[in-house]
C-alpha cells in the first residue's frame, strides 16, 4: 500500500460520516435520553432510511483508485472584513470556506459551522488540509450573537476554533443533542446549548433558530457512531427564514417539503454541492449538485448560496466539478444561474 492511500485510511474514519457498522458500545458518552422516534436509547437513526457502511465498503473505495488530484494551494486570496451589524431586511452572508459561513441580518450575527484550522482532522499531520485560508479572518469576525454547529464531524465541529471563540465575549453555541458535550470534552470552556429536532431557540431582535432533520449521522472516532445528533438550521426572520443544510443525503427527500410546509418556502437556502464521489459510497450522506438543485426546488427556495466544496478534499471529484456540475444541472431545469450562487471563500453573497 503506498503512503497517500496509508494516510487515506488513517485519517478517513476520524472525519465521521462513514456510519462503519461493526463497532460495537453499550453507553452513549455524550447524551442519556429517553427514546424518541429517531433515537433509540442508544444512537440516533434515521429509521429505514439509516444506511451504515461496512469495512468492506471502505476498503473498497479506500483502495480502489480514482481520486482526482486537488492542488496543494487554490488560487482564490480573497479576504472579506465583515460590518460589525447588517440593519433590516438585508442579508449579507460571506463564505468563508467549506461549510462555514457568517450570515448577517437584522443586526443579528450567527456564524455556522466554524473551521479556521488547517486540517479537518484531529490529527496536525493527517487527514484533509485546507487548499484555500479561511475567507474571512479569525480577528475579523464582528460580535457574534450565535455560533451554529450542526455535527460533530471534523470538517463541521472544530475543537481549536470553538477554543478561540469561546475566548471571546458573548457568543452562544447552539447545536444538537450530544454534541455539547463533545465540544466540553475537547475543551472545558466550549459551553453550548444542545437542542431535538423541532426546538425553537431564539438568538436575538427577532430571530430565532430552528434546530430541523438531514440524512446525515455523527462520529468523531470509531466507536460513537450516531451517538450524537446532526441537524439542519432553519434561521427565522421579520423578512424571511434562512436554510442551511450542513450535511444530507436526498434519501426520499420529504424532510426538505417538510420544512417548506412548516417554514412556508425560504428567502434563501444554503446548500451543499461538493464532497459526493463515488457515488455508490457517498449517495446516502452528501448530495450532488443535481440533488442540491432539487432540493432548492422542493423547499422553496427563492435563492440558493453554495457550500461544502472546494476548501478540504473529503472525496474523489475534481475540486472544480461541483460548480461546474450545478451549472448545468441549473440549465437543464431553467433556473438562472444568479438565483443559485457559487462563492470562493472572502466572497461574499448580499440579497
Amino acid at each position: 500500500m503506498n503512503r497517500r492511500r496509508a494516510l487515506k485510511l488513517l485519517s478517513l474514519p476520524v472525519l465521521g460520516g462513514l456510519g462503519l457498522m461493526g463497532y460495537r458500545a453499550n453507553r452513549n458518552p455524550y447524551y442519556a435520553g429517553p427514546p424518541s422516534d429517531h433515537f433509540d436509547g442508544l444512537r440516533f437513526h434515521l429509521g429505514e432510511l439509516t444506511r451504515d457502511k461496512s469495512h468492506v465498503d471502505l476498503l473498497k473505495w479506500t483502495l480502489g483508485g480514482g481520486k482526482a488530484v486537488w492542488p496543494a494551494a487554490a488560487a482564490s486570496t480573497r479576504v472579506d472584513v465583515p460590518p460589525a451589524r447588517v440593519e433590516g431586511e438585508r442579508l449579507r452572508v460571506s463564505y468563508v470556506g467549506h461549510a462555514s459561513v457568517l450570515i448577517q441580518t437584522h443586526g443579528v450575527n450567527l456564524l455556522v459551522d466554524p473551521v479556521w484550522s488547517e486540517r479537518a482532522s484531529p490529527f496536525s499531520f493527517a487527514g484533509p488540509k485546507r487548499v484555500n485560508p479561511p475567507g474571512v479572518a479569525l480577528d475579523n469576525l464582528p460580535p457574534l450573537d450565535a455560533i451554529l454547529v450542526s455535527h460533530n464531524h471534523y470538517d463541521h465541529l472544530d475543537i481549536a476554533t470553538l477554543s478561540k471563540l469561546a475566548r471571546k465575549p458573548g457568543a452562544r453555541i447552539v447545536t444538537p443533542l450530544g454534541n455539547d458535550v463533545v465540544m466540553r470534552d475537547g475543551d472545558g470552556a466550549v459551553r453550548a446549548e444542545a437542542y431535538d429536532w423541532g426546538a425553537r431557540v431564539e438568538v436575538g431582535r427577532g430571530v430565532h433558530v430552528h434546530i430541523e432533520p438531514a440524512y446525515h449521522w455523527s462520529a468523531r472516532g470509531v466507536l460513537d457512531r450516531r451517538m450524537a445528533l446532526w441537524c439542519a438550521f432553519v434561521i427565522e426572520t421579520p423578512s424571511g427564514s434562512i436554510y442551511h443544510i450542513a450535511d444530507t443525503g436526498f434519501a426520499d427527500g420529504k424532510a426538505f417539503a417538510q420544512a417548506r410546509e412548516k417554514h412556508g418556502g425560504f428567502k434563501l437556502a444554503i446548500l451543499p454541492i461538493g464532497a459526493y464521489a463515488p457515488r455508490w459510497f457517498m449517495r446516502d450522506q452528501h448530495v450532488d449538485p443535481d440533488e442540491s438543485v432539487a432540493i432548492m426546488q422542493i423547499c422553496g427556495a427563492q435563492r440558493a448560496l453554495a457550500h461544502h466544496w472546494g476548501t478540504f478534499q473529503l472525496t474523489d471529484e475534481p475540486m472544480e466539478e461541483p460548480p461546474q456540475r450545478l451549472a448545468q444541472a441549473l440549465a437543464r431545469e431553467g433556473i438562472a444561474p444568479e438565483r443559485f450562487a457559487v462563492k470562493r471563500p472572502g466572497e461574499v453573497l448580499e440579497v
